[in-house]
């Protein structure tokens, strides 16, 4: 009953935000409230951090959402449930105390949302508590202060900590916090973008972190700093000029990256801007975006049974997931509920809806990609140049694939050694012997222009390759110079399409093949240098959006020398608009 109310949601009232927020968190009430217990069990999958922390993140993450919703809802039980749960935890000589804070540890990420609590329930939260259990919770915070963490965006947590601390009335380290700020400023490269640490990461992080936790900042610290939140509010404005291009028409942000199973998180940085008052676009645009934004993703099949956000993108998929991505993890979605924490006098609820503007087509200089809007926007393609991220689950298909669609989404492998079991749709693959396939992840260099994209990489020490990309409209070229020393076994992938029979709906010529399927149809023909059409069923739950799954691609094996490759790939929406809950009563 709860799914459907939200699958039904419009998202364009404070009221709707708070009744979809309720929604989610009903499935979790029962368990919070049933004990004192400081966690939430809500599923048996590990994770690289152990079972007392992903249960503290389960428990913790929601209140993202929950500390601006009880901003309108200062009655709910949750409320002192939290209150009870956070003094246990917290408390080194209750039976429950989660334990010290040590370096890198997963409890700096989840005291970012106990530190958002307290500055926006400070009453429910600190004046609330005996003074002993507020200097133990002064103390356990404090111990994250201390200890080191990875130079990227957990900066910020830092940062959020002691603000937190200091509106409690602690006194605030000024020096610490400078440098600290001032580590935030070297990983900003200008017009509102930072890099997260290595500057080749440029993903959802930069809104949903980043201007996030800077415009969180910019509010609580105006009278404390008014020149940093200034500078935060100003990237924001910069940013968010771009930003709008990640999403189309429909509300699909672009997939691509690590941490996609935080799903609707790809909003949070809107609601953010509504919360710090910063009208970085028109009111209205801002509220049709979340709204349509929102309603996109309660479509998709993200919770589980009975009810809980689930791992996975679309639907639950454990394949897609990264190491750090225990069962609680996917609620770091709520960030997007920010803005009830806004009240409803402010002009962004009373701003009547409207489209994004944009052009059809942009050239993301510092965020290393080629947008373009085909179909009035309800198509997205982003063609990156660039970007990769080392030792993270399926880095490679995750920011490294040739294109990237809205309406497609891409693939991960499931396994190391067949061509479909790596599902590598959009890419080259490269085998030395027809197993192991190596894709493109790393490159030597890269250009992006408002034409096309450009890098050269090397799978293979032996192996030097050099890659064009030009596109037009729902089609694209691609072009390889390769340079070999050694024989090699080539496939070249389309996009793909969702499968619900039992059969691919496929057709294939000597030097063409294409699948279809509810509106999807996806085309690779060979220009030059393939001998051989194909389609192949990949391993089931490798795409991000369709649990089962076929594509096109073209083969051809080489020996040494230097070869020239060219093809024609499209990725087609066969209908102006297409509900991806419908494609399996829309064959062709």
């Amino acid at each position: 009953m709860k799914q459907m109310a939200i699958k039904e949601n419009p998202f364009l009232t404070r009221l709707d935000y708070q009744r979809a927020l309720e929604d989610m968190i009903a499935p979790l009430q029962a368990a919070i409230l049933a004990d004192d217990y400081p966690g939430l069990n809500l599923g048996s999958s590990g994770a690289v951090y152990d079972r007392t922390r992903a249960e503290m993140e389960a428990l913790v993450r929601p209140l993202w959402g929950l500390a601006p919703y009880w901003r309108i809802c200062s009655d709910d039980p949750l409320r002192a449930a939290y209150v009870e749960k956070v003094m246990a935890g917290t408390d080194p000589e209750h039976a429950f105390y989660w334990g010290r804070i040590t370096d890198y540890d997963q409890y700096i990420v989840e005291a970012a949302a106990l530190s958002l609590t307290l500055l926006l329930q400070k009453d429910a939260f600190w004046t609330a508590l005996p003074q002993k259990n507020q200097r133990k919770l002064v103390a356990w915070l404090s111990q994250a202060l201390e200890c080191k963490i990875p130079k990227n965006n957990w900066t910020f947590f830092k940062v959020l900590i002691r603000v937190a601390l200091f509106h409690c009335g602690e006194p605030l380290a000024k020096e610490a916090l400078s440098q600290e700020l001032a580590l935030i400023d070297s990983m900003y490269i200008g017009d509102g973008w930072y890099v997260d640490g290595k500057t080749t990461q440029r993903d959802y992080y930069i809104p949903f972190a980043f201007h996030y936790y800077g415009l969180i900042y910019a509010t609580f610290m105006q009278d404390e700093d008014p020149e940093w939140a200034q500078r935060f509010k100003e990237r924001a404005t910069r940013f968010a000029q771009d930003f709008i291009y990640y999403f189309d028409e429909d509300g699909e942000a672009l997939p691509y990256g690590r941490s996609l199973t935080y799903r609707f998180a790809q909003g949070a940085f809107f609601s953010a801007l509504v919360f710090a008052d910063v009208e970085a676009i028109p009111w209205g645009q801002v509220r049709g975006l979340l709204a349509k934004h929102l309603r996109n993703w309660m479509a998709q099949e993200i919770f589980t049974f009975d009810g809980r956000l689930s791992i996975g993108y679309h639907y639950e998929n454990q394949v897609m997931a990264e190491g750090y991505n225990a069962p609680g993890s996917p609620y770091w979605g709520l960030k997007t509920f920010l803005l009830l924490a806004v009240a409803e006098t402010h002009p962004f609820w009373r701003a009547e809806p409207e489209p994004i503007k944009r052009e059809p087509q942009k050239r993301m200089e510092k965020g290393n990609m080629l947008l373009v809007h085909n179909e009035k926007s309800h198509h997205l393609l982003g063609y990156p140049a660039g970007l990769m991220l080392e030792q993270q689950a399926h880095a490679q298909a995750k920011y490294s694939k040739f294109v990237y669609s809205s309406k497609f989404g891409f693939s991960v492998p499931k396994a190391g050694v067949t061509y479909a079991e790596g599902a590598f749709d959009s890419t080259l693959a490269i085998a030395r012997d027809g197993s192991y396939f190596r894709t493109k992840g790393a490159v030597r260099d890269y250009r992006v222009t408002e034409k096309g994209v450009f890098y050269q990489w090397a799978p293979f020490e032996e192996v030097v390759i050099e890659t064009e990309i030009y596109p037009f409209g729902q089609w694209h070229v691609r072009v390889h110079e390769l340079t070999t020393t050694i024989s090699l076994d080539l496939r070249e992938g389309g996009f793909s399409v969702p499968l619900t029979g039992r059969l691919p709906q496929a057709q294939t010529g000597p030097t063409w093949s294409r699948v279809s399927e509810g509106g999807f149809c996806s085309q690779i023909i060979n220009i030059e240098g393939y001998q051989q059409a194909s389609i192949v069923q990949p391993e089931a739950n490798t795409s991000v959006f369709f649990p089962r799954t076929s594509f096109p691609y073209l083969a051809q094996h080489i020996p040494p020398g230097k070869h020239r490759l060219i093809c024609l790939v499209g990725g087609i929406v066969e209908k102006e608009r297409i509900d991806p809950n419908d494609y399996a009563s829309n064959k062709k």
